[in-house]
């Protein structure tokens, strides 16, 4: 379904790029075929009991780097986010022709 979504020709040379959600539920799904059968124990291991409350843990451990990844993220685009002199001038601008609007029309200003 999602390559009949996202491709514009019908042409079979237009590659099809995965959208992250994509990317993510692909991910989540190999990651659950593959630990669903072994912390529910379909799969017979023999695993000791420290190594099947370790196995139990993994999606904890995984969230938690999901968290410090997402919070480094926005971190890293929060400093390196670009500053726009000319449209800050220009919002300011704006506002002011707004404000003296506003004025003659009678609104007041605190």
């Amino acid at each position: 379904l999602g390559y009949f979504l996202h491709t514009q020709t019908n042409s079979p040379t237009t590659r099809y790029k995965m959208t992250k959600l994509e990317q993510w539920l692909t991910v989540l799904i190999l990651f659950l075929t593959l630990w669903l059968p072994v912390a529910l124990q379909i799969v017979p291991l023999n695993m000791e009991y420290h190594l099947l409350i370790l196995v139990w843990m993994i999606p904890i451990v995984l969230l938690a780097i999901f968290g410090l990844y997402s919070l480094t993220v926005i971190l890293y685009r929060v400093a390196t986010f670009n500053d726009c002199v000319q449209e800050a001038e220009s919002l300011k601008k704006e506002i002011a022709e707004a404000k003296t609007d506003l004025k003659k029309k009678g609104f007041k200003f605190n």
